[in-house]
């Protein structure tokens, strides 16, 4: 005995309401923790924002120091440690950036070729791991490809030491930040 269409459509709206209801219920509060910083947020100087800002007597905090105390040092508006940050940039700004996502803390560059061997490219994956500045919060992933016979770009093997070298150069760059920005 087949069901009539009208059936069918109010059998499917009443099963929508339901799983519509369902999924409303299953939402939680949120807590969220903001932080206490009013302090400006240019990347490379410490002034601060005027009481006339768009953005409020504090500003927005993307690059600026955390609170004091709290081990999140210079990560106050993003997810990651803000040193490690600006020195993953500084130290891959000669390859052109394919993608930067400062709130997940993974910079993806593009393929670059060295000028003096063009049949050799290489592209780096930086994932900052933790807000702290600490030699653990930061991993380097290092692709390699050549040319092959036929002309067409193939994998080749990258020695692991080339992706520590580089983050113990991002490391280094990273506490130089840091220091300045206490010198101040």
């Amino acid at each position: 005995m087949a069901r009539s269409p009208v059936r069918r459509v109010l059998g499917f709206a009443a099963a929508t309401a339901v799983l519509a209801l369902a999924l409303t219920a299953c939402t939680a509060p949120v807590d969220y923790d903001y932080p206490d910083d009013n302090r400006s947020v240019d990347a490379y100087s410490s002034g601060s924002v005027d009481e006339g800002s768009v953005f409020g007597p504090g500003g927005i905090n993307i690059f600026g120091g955390g609170s004091e105390g709290t081990g999140a040092e210079g990560g106050g508006g993003i997810g990651v440690n803000s040193f490690l940050w600006r020195a993953s940039l500084d130290t891959l700004s000669f390859m052109p950036l394919s993608s930067a996502d400062p709130f997940g803390g993974v910079i993806i560059t593009d393929w670059y070729s060295l000028p003096e061997s063009p049949e050799e490219r290489f592209k780096m994956t930086v994932y900052i791991l933790d807000r702290r500045l600490r030699a653990d919060g930061l991993k380097v992933a290092v692709f390699r490809q050549l040319k092959d016979q036929a002309r067409q770009w193939s994998d080749a093997a990258v020695s692991t030491d080339t992706a520590i070298q580089l983050e113990n150069a991002i490391l280094t760059r990273a506490r130089q930040l840091r220091l300045k920005t206490q010198g101040q």
